[in-house]
This record gives C-alpha cells, structure tokens and sequence, in this order.
C-alpha cells in the first residue's frame, strides 16, 4: 500500500510501519433521509489541519503514534452489495497484515463491510454499537441492506447478545421488540457502559460510532438529527472507556458536512477521531 497524499493530520506513517490503517468508505446510497456523508473523509482530511495533534485529554500526541492513512475507497455508488465488497476486501487486506482498520464513512451501512471481514478472523467478536438509531430493521422500504437495517445484518454475523447498543432514542416498535430479545439495547445515554466494558475484558471488539448520538444542538451536521442526544463530553468519555478494550476493528460514520456549513460538526468529528486514535495507541506511546 502507498501512503495517501493528503494525510489525516499526524497520521503519515508508512504502511509497514503503522499498526493502524485509517480510510475512508464514501458511499451513502441508501440514505433514507438527507445525503452528503460521501464528503465526510474528505473533508475531515481537509479541515483536520486545524487541529492539534496534541491532546490535553490524554496528554498523547499523534505524532507519536503509528497510523497510516490509505486514503478513500472509489466505491460504486450504483451497486449497494460491490460497495460493500470492497470495503471487506480492502479490511480483509489490513488485518492479514497484522493492523487494525479504523474505517471513516460514509452512511452506516458501511459498517457491514467491515464486521464481515473482522467477524472472520474473529469469531468470537462483539459489537459496540453507539447510535441515535436501533438500525434493526430486517428492511427499510423492501431493502435488506440499507443504513436502517445495518445492525440487524451484523446481528445476522454475530448472532444473539453480542451487540451492546447505546444512546439509542429512535427506532420502530418492532425494531425495540425484537431488540429485547436478541440484543442489549441501551437507551437515551451511556448507563450500563462500564459494566459491558468490564464483561468484554480480553474479548475481540468492533466499535462503531454513529455520530447523531450527539445531539443535534452540537452535531447538526448529520443526514438523520434527532433531538435528546448526548454531550460531547459525554461521547469522550464512552469512547475513552470503550478504547480500553480489545478493539480489533472500528469505524466512525454518519458526517455530512454540506449539513453544517459552519464547519462545527465537522470539527466535533475530528476531535472523536483524535482521541480514539489515541487511546488505541496508549499502550505503545506512553
């Protein structure tokens, strides 16, 4: 793999060097709402020059960790499940070479590319899934793959009780029905987190992180907002709790910047994306 011209900043190791590989997936399709997180890798490469590498959350730099950032994916915006193909095969390429993929999208149908290709390696693997939406639809609108239905696909890869669901304030009757019997929804905010933290201890984790958890007050940049969604603050100290785990794979998705042109929910996103990245590389750069 080469290098990316334009780098997420700090993020410009060499492949062989990383142990992990930041891209993007600019595909939103099956938005059921409004479009436009296609632009969100973008236009995070783009605006993350704004930021520091320095985080005073964690007293890390991201100058001193080893990402390599691949760039976008051209996806074919045309052919839902070729899209996804591609996003397995390229995840598929990043974990054969020993490295954790941290994929920016993109709607969240994205997600299932990337679950199926980790799911393989990692058998036993568990989901945490932070959201507004339950997504467990079986189809939006006769669709089976949609970003409605995408955590009822990976429910469909992992089987029962191995998704953790949280912040989630919206969704069908039949999605929180079913929910209750295959999954462990958590709804409104982040209560329950520390105790699934403690459960998952030394089990293989994917973490997907849609951004209209956050209320919309301070991330109005997203295809479907809705209101009663959590801080900022909050959401940093979920994600700071979640990367302690074992994260074997994880994405970031549901920016659209052409939502918000102040550039605020943009910036909101770049500031996740730093501290994950950090606290994915604690252990190698205290």
């Amino acid at each position: 793999m080469e290098r990316n011209i334009e780098t997420f900043l700090g993020c410009d190791k060499e492949y062989d060097a990383a142990r992990i590989v930041l891209f993007g997936a600019p595909f939103d399709s099956t938005t059921s709402y409004r479009p436009g997180t296609r632009f969100a890798s973008r236009t995070m490469r783009a605006e993350s020059y704004g930021l520091e590498t320095y985080s005073p959350y964690q007293d890390l730099d991201l100058e001193d960790a080893a990402v390599f950032d691949g760039g976008d994916l051209e996806l074919c915006f045309g052919d839902t499940e070729k899209a996804l193909e591609e996003i397995t095969a390229y995840t598929e390429k990043i974990l054969a070479g020993g490295k954790l993929p941290l994929m920016i999208g993109g709607e969240h149908l994205v997600t299932l590319g990337a679950v199926w290709a980790v799911a393989q390696k990692y058998p036993d693997l568990h989901i945490i899934h932070f959201d507004a939406h339950a997504d467990l639809r079986d189809d939006y609108l006769g669709a089976r793959l949609s970003h409605a239905t995408v955590l009822r696909r990976v429910w469909d890869i992992v089987g029962d009780g191995r998704i953790y669901q949280f912040g989630i304030r919206s969704g069908e009757r039949a999605e929180f029905a079913w929910g209750r019997q295959h999954v462990h929804t958590h709804k409104f905010d982040f209560a329950g987190l520390e105790e699934t933290v403690a459960a998952l201890k030394g089990k293989p984790v994917y973490f997907t992180l849609d951004l209209d958890v956050l209320d919309p007050s301070c991330f109005p940049g997203t295809g479907t907002p809705e209101a009663g969604g959590v801080s900022f603050l909050q959401l940093l100290e979920a994600v700071l709790q979640v990367g302690m785990l074992d994260i074997v794979g994880c994405d970031i998705n549901e920016l659209s910047p052409p939502l918000d042109a102040s550039g605020a929910s943009t910036a909101t996103a770049l500031k996740v994306l730093r501290e994950l990245l950090l606290k994915l590389e604690e252990r190698y750069i205290r």
